[in-house]
């Protein structure tokens, strides 16, 4: 019997390819389907051609049109202006989960990065998971969105996964969402509150206030951090941004951090896990690391709790 290999290796070649571009596909559709329970910290919004001033105006316009309140504004540094907005739909997620009240609030930032403008915001389905809050906040990202719009998700190469964010902590030893610094603790809700508001109008530390909402017996505060003297950087916004906020797309929505008065106590999240989670493909070690902001969280700590206790 006569066999024809030549026309049997081909078939065996074709058959090889097909079953090589099969397993292809199957691996790039299950990396697609893996990927989908991945989320970023931050969207990018915009890039604009409007010079910086510019773009903080239209974005503060468009801002005023929007379902959300502007709670408070601020420059954390230059070229960089950041907007925190509410809603009561955002109060009331918030609300239903421990330490929820973080959420309560979103954040839009606008960026000088070299020849253009970004507008970015921090993406709420991503702070829904890593507060571990009930509501996922997709009706508040689809807002912002309608608003502002949305070109990508960033802040992290592959981003993290729903079950990771909900018991996050950057790595061993380092605080989860449930471990806050503990600031004070008060005979009463109004006693603690007064003590926060003052201490913000009053100190010599450079924190200052940039908004407050109050949520019945919960109410946030969101803190500037300005270190006044060179032994105070490690606390300041300027300073930590220019060693974590290195990439091509900026992440000044970071900011402004907060303080909560929860009853008769006054709490922040932790500095490892606050900034680990915004940052979470940052290195352990080298110049834009945690490594070189090692002294960070006590310094924040302090700050914080000298802020607290101000007479």
């Amino acid at each position: 019997m006569h066999i024809n290999y030549n026309y049997r290796s081909k078939s065996m070649v074709r058959s090889c390819a097909l079953f090589l571009v099969g397993l292809c596909l199957s691996l790039l559709s299950w990396h697609s389907i893996a990927d989908a329970d991945r989320l970023k910290p931050f969207v990018l919004a915009e890039r604009s051609t409007l010079a910086f001033d510019d773009a903080v105006v239209a974005t503060r316009q468009k801002l005023a049109t929007a379902p959300f309140e502007v709670v408070g504004d601020f420059s954390p540094y230059e070229n960089a202006h950041v907007f925190v907005l509410t809603s009561a739909a955002l109060q009331t997620a918030a609300q239903k989960s421990e330490y929820g009240q973080f959420g309560a609030i979103a954040r839009v930032a606008v960026t000088q990065a070299d020849e253009e403008v970004q507008i970015a915001f921090v993406n709420p389905n991503y702070i829904a998971n890593a507060y571990r809050m009930k509501e996922e906040l997709t009706d508040i990202r689809d807002a912002l969105e309608a608003t502002l719009g949305s070109a990508e998700d960033f802040g992290s190469k592959r981003g993290l996964k729903t079950k990771k964010l909900r018991k996050y902590h950057y790595t061993f030893g380092m605080e989860y969402f449930d471990d806050p610094y503990e600031l004070g603790s008060f005979d009463s809700h109004a006693l603690a509150l007064e003590a926060v508001a003052s201490g913000l109008a009053n100190n010599t530390v450079g924190l200052t206030e940039v908004y407050r909402l109050d949520m019945g017996d919960a109410t946030l505060f969101g803190v500037s951090m300005k270190g006044p003297r060179e032994d105070d950087k490690y606390y300041d916004d300027a300073f930590q941004m220019s060693i974590v906020d290195f990439k091509e797309l900026k992440s000044a929505a970071y900011l402004p951090y907060e303080i909560l008065v929860l009853d008769d106590r006054v709490v922040a999240q932790h500095m490892r896990f606050r900034m680990a989670v915004h940052f979470p493909d940052l290195s352990m070690m080298g110049k834009h690391s945690f490594m070189t902001l090692m002294p960070s969280p006590k310094a924040i700590e302090q700050a914080l709790k000298t802020v607290v206790s101000a007479d």
